[in-house]
């Protein structure tokens, strides 16, 4: 329980590191209704509460049967994931939203016992669905990298 509760006050510090790095933030122009400063504060105040809640709380979490232990597989996994995750972020504005949801996507869908072409055909018609969902619909501005001369 000791260690549940380091590392909610660790994860807490960071949340407050994070959120007086973004107070004084001032966006020349804004183009989404929340804007660029709101939002992270808003999730990290969010994430805050919820990290306090574990600081404090009376009880440790006592995890069941049903839950996946942590062991080596486990861990492996989530290295892969955050390992995609940091290639998309790296891939986002050179290839645009859809390549890079595709490139990241399909090995995460087969990380996860995806199969071949289930995967590449629900992943590729996904990533053109939100892209659309954010583009045109909400009018959220993603890069389209490669694909920018479809546009014009």
């Amino acid at each position: 329980m000791v260690l549940q509760r380091i590392f909610a006050f660790v994860l807490l510090l960071m949340c407050i590191g994070l959120a007086l790095m973004a107070w004084p933030y001032k966006a020349p122009f804004s183009y989404e209704p929340v804007g660029p400063r709101a939002f992270p504060l808003l999730i990290l105040c969010l994430m805050g509460i919820s990290l306090l809640y574990m600081v404090f709380r009376p009880a440790p979490i006592i995890h069941s049967e049903d839950e996946p232990e942590l062991d080596r597989p486990t861990l492996i996994k989530i290295a892969i994931c955050i390992g995609l995750l940091l290639i998309f972020a790296g891939l986002f504005e050179p290839l645009g939203f859809i390549l890079s949801s595709i490139l990241i996507g399909i090995p995460m869908a087969r990380l996860y016992g995806g199969r071949w072409l289930p995967s590449i055909v629900i992943i590729t018609l996904m990533s053109i669905g939100l892209y659309l969902l954010f583009a045109k619909v909400m009018e959220v501005l993603l890069p389209l990298g490669l694909l920018d001369v479809l546009e014009k």
